[in-house]
């Protein structure tokens, strides 16, 4: 009996940052505000860098109530397709052709997004994660939440509904 000589670690790593940044390449909204995602195995970090562009209050000043929304639902969306990229790359061992000219990512559509703000965005750096709650064939739920200097104390949260693309096979 011949076992399969497992892939090297670096292979494999590669593998989800090329399938990552595919993904990520794909929601122009991310290139807009300046999203960046962290990723650490199969949990995923949103950073939204500092831009003057992102302060909506001047006088406070503070994050544009648009521009946290928008962050933490690039985030809920990003994860949903991640964690379905994820279970689909570990059992097939294997990352969509996302080099292939005709090749697109089917993002989920939103539902609906409802974000809490539970207080004033500072001008620095915000990060988000997400937690799908529930991610079937057609419908799925995500929570996410955005902090900036300390993890246990959000700034906003949000829960959204999403309809799922129609898988292939």
């Amino acid at each position: 009996m011949s076992f399969k000589q497992p892939e090297p670690v670096q292979v494999v790593k590669e593998r989800r940052d090329a399938a990552l940044h595919a993904l990520v390449s794909r929601i122009p909204f991310t290139t807009f505000l300046g999203v960046q995602i962290e990723r650490k195995g199969d949990e995923l970090t949103s950073v939204l860098p500092f831009d003057e562009k992102l302060i909506g209050n001047p006088e406070l000043p503070a994050l544009h109530g648009g521009a946290t929304a928008g962050f933490l639902e690039v985030t809920a969306i990003i994860q949903l397709c991640w964690s379905v990229m994820w279970e689909d790359m570990e059992n097939s061992g294997c990352v969509p052709q996302t080099e292939q000219p005709g090749f697109q990512i089917r993002v989920p559509k939103t539902i609906d997004f409802t974000v809490d703000y539970l207080r004033s965005g500072l001008p620095r750096d915000a990060y988000a994660r997400a937690r799908v709650n529930r991610s079937g064939r057609r419908y799925a739920s995500v929570h996410v939440e955005g902090w900036q200097d300390n993890q246990t104390r959000p700034f906003a949260q949000a829960t959204g509904h999403f309809l799922m693309p129609p898988r292939d096979g």
